[in-house]
C-alpha cells in the first residue's frame, strides 16, 4: 500500500490552487486568483456578520432540558437501554461539532453548503443563523431567517425539484419552499415547514433520497433514524439497538443504499427494499465519513482515529471492508521549511462521474507545519476499481479548508467548492477527458490537452488496484 509519497509536494507560500489541466494541478499567486475569481467565489467576513448573542449558554439550556423535560428522559432510557455513550455528556452545539463533516464546525464562518442536483444555483448556512441562496443567472439573492433555524449542521436540496431546501437544525428539521421566480429577498417564515419528532435532536445529519420522495433525517440523541414523508410532516423510525444514536447519512446515487453511521465504533448500511440491515463494527472509531460511487455499487468510507480508506462493494452482495489509500502522515521538503501532510480524515467527497476523489484532512491546529489540507486522488471505477494521486489543494497563506462539495452536473470535468477557515468560497475545477463530454479548456472553448493516462501508466502508478490486490 502507497502513501502520500507519491502526491506531488505542497505549494509554497503565496501560491493558491487554480485548476487541473493536463492532468496536473496549476497554481497562481493571490493576485491571480483575485483577479481570475469566478463570479461565484464568495467572501463572508466574519466581522460582517451580526451574531446572536446568548443569555443562557448552550450547556446550560441543555442540562436544563435534561431536568425539566421528563418525556425526553423517558426516551433516552427507551433508545439507550440504560447504556451510557460518552457524546451524552456534551451541550448540542459540541454535539454537532463533533459529528459535522465540517471541520472546526464551531468557530466555522460558513457552517453548511448544499449545490442544488440540477441548476448552479446553491445556498450557504453562516455563523450568523441566516441562509443565504444564490443563483447566477438571478440579482436576487434570498437570505432565510427563521426562529428555528439555529446551529446549521447540513442541508440538501430535494432532487427533482427546483424549490425544496432541508435543513439540520438544533431542535428540528425545516424544509424551506423558495419559489425560484421570486423576487423577494426575505422569504417569510410560512415557506418553511418544521419537522420535529421528541427526542430526534440536535439533529446533525439529513438525505434526500434520489427520487426525492424521502427524507432521512439522523440524531445522535436517537437510536431511531427518521423517514419522512414531508408532504405529510410524518415520520417512521427505523430503530436498532446499539451504536447510541446515529450520526451521518449519506443515501447513494442509485437509491439502493443507505450510510448510517453511530457514535459509537460500528455503522449500518441499510437496504431501502424491505428497510433491513447489515451491522459493520470498526476497529478503533466510528465511521467519520463515507461516499457512493456513482453506480451505487461501491462505498468508501473513513474511520475516527485511523489514516486510511475503505472500501466496500456491494455489487454481487458486500464484501470485506478493503484498504484503499493510506494517508499517513509524510514529510515534504519545501522552499518554506518541512511541511507534514496526512493524518485523520474529517470528509469524503467524489464527484458525481466517479473521477475524482477529494479527502479533506484534518492536520493539526496547534502546528503551523502540519496544516489541513485536501488530498485529491484520479479515480476509475469500471471495468476495475483503481486510485492514482492527483495533487494537494490549497488556499491563501494562513487559510485552511473547512468544507468541501463537488458540484452535482458541472460538464467538463468536475468542479471542487471549497469553504475556507476565512470565510471564502471558491470553486476548483478539474478538465479531463470522459467519454461522456468533451474537454473544455478554462476560456470554456476545446483546448487541446494530453489525454488521460493509459491504462498501463495507470496500473503501474495506482496506490490501489482491485487486478493488484
Amino acid at each position: 500500500m502507497c502513501s502520500l509519497t507519491l502526491f506531488p509536494p505542497p505549494l509554497p507560500d503565496g501560491q493558491t490552487t487554480l485548476c487541473e489541466s493536463n492532468n496536473e494541478l496549476l497554481s497562481g499567486s493571490n493576485t491571480q486568483v483575485c483577479l481570475n475569481a469566478s463570479p461565484m467565489s464568495l467572501h463572508f467576513p466574519r466581522e460582517s456578520l451580526k451574531l446572536h448573542s446568548r443569555t443562557e449558554s448552550s450547556k446550560d439550556a441543555y442540562y436544563h432540558t435534561i431536568k425539566h423535560d421528563n418525556a425526553v428522559i423517558v426516551q433516552w432510557i427507551s433508545s439507550f437501554h440504560s447504556s451510557l455513550f460518552p457524546h451524552l455528556t456534551l451541550s448540542s452545539e459540541d454535539m454537532i461539532a463533533e459529528f459535522s463533516q465540517v471541520l472546526n464546525w464551531s468557530d466555522c464562518v460558513v457552517r453548511a453548503f448544499a449545490w442544488h442536483p440540477h441548476t448552479d444555483k446553491f445556498a450557504v448556512a453562516l455563523l450568523d443563523e441566516s441562509i443565504k441562496i444564490y443563483n447566477p443567472k438571478s440579482t436576487t439573492t434570498p437570505t432565510l431567517k427563521h426562529r428555528l433555524q439555529r446551529n446549521v449542521a447540513a442541508m440538501q436540496w430535494k432532487p427533482l425539484c427546483a424549490s425544496a431546501l432541508a435543513v439540520a437544525c438544533q431542535n428540528c428539521v425545516l424544509v424551506w419552499h423558495v419559489d425560484p421566480c421570486s423576487l423577494s429577498a426575505r422569504p417569510s417564515s410560512s415557506c418553511a415547514q418544521v419537522l420535529s419528532h421528541p427526542g430526534h435532536a440536535p439533529v446533525t445529519s439529513i438525505a434526500w433520497s434520489p427520487s426525492g420522495a424521502l427524507l432521512l433525517s439522523a440524531s445522535p440523541m436517537d437510536t431511531s433514524m427518521m423517514v419522512w414523508d414531508v408532504a405529510a410532516e410524518s415520520c417512521v423510525p427505523l430503530q436498532r439497538v446499539g451504536g447510541g444514536g446515529v450520526t451521518f447519512l449519506s443515501w447513494s446515487p442509485d437509491g439502493s443504499h443507505v450510510l448510517a453511521s453511530t457514535p459509537s465504533a460500528l455503522f449500518r448500511v441499510w437496504e431501502t427494499r424491505m428497510w433491513t440491515c447489515e451491522r459493520w463494527p470498526c476497529l478503533k472509531g466510528r465511521c467519520q465519513s463515507g461516499c457512493w460511487s456513482p453506480d451505487g455499487s461501491r462505498l468508501l468510507f473513513a474511520v475516527e482515529g485511523e489514516t486510511v480508506i475503505y472500501a466496500l462493494t456491494f455489487a454481487g452482495g458486500p464484501q470485506a471492508a478493503a484498504v484503499v489509500a493510506d494517508l499517513s502522515e509524510t514529510t515534504f521538503h519545501t522552499e518554506d521549511g518541512d511541511l507534514i501532510v496526512g493524518g485523520e480524515i474529517q470528509s469524503l467527497a467524489w464527484d458525481p462521474r466517479g473521477e475524482r476523489l477529494a479527502v479533506l484532512l484534518k492536520g493539526d491546529p496547534q502546528a503551523t507545519n502540519r496544516p489541513a489540507i485536501i488530498a485529491v486522488f484520479k479515480t476509475r471505477t469500471s471495468p476495475i476499481f483503481e486510485l492514482l494521486p492527483c495533487g494537494f489543494v490549497q488556499g491563501e497563506p494562513g487559510v485552511e479548508p473547512r468544507l468541501m462539495q463537488f458540484h452535482p452536473n458541472f460538464q467538463h470535468g468536475a468542479l471542487l467548492t471549497v469553504c475556507w477557515s476565512s470565510g471564502r468560497i471558491t470553486h476548483v475545477p478539474f478538465y479531463f477527458l470522459t467519454s461522456a463530454a468533451p474537454l473544455v479548456g478554462l476560456s470554456g472553448s476545446p483546448s487541446r490537452l494530453h489525454p488521460l493516462e493509459r491504462p498501463a501508466d495507470f496500473a503501474s502508478q495506482s496506490l490501489f488496484t482491485e487486478l493488484l490486490s
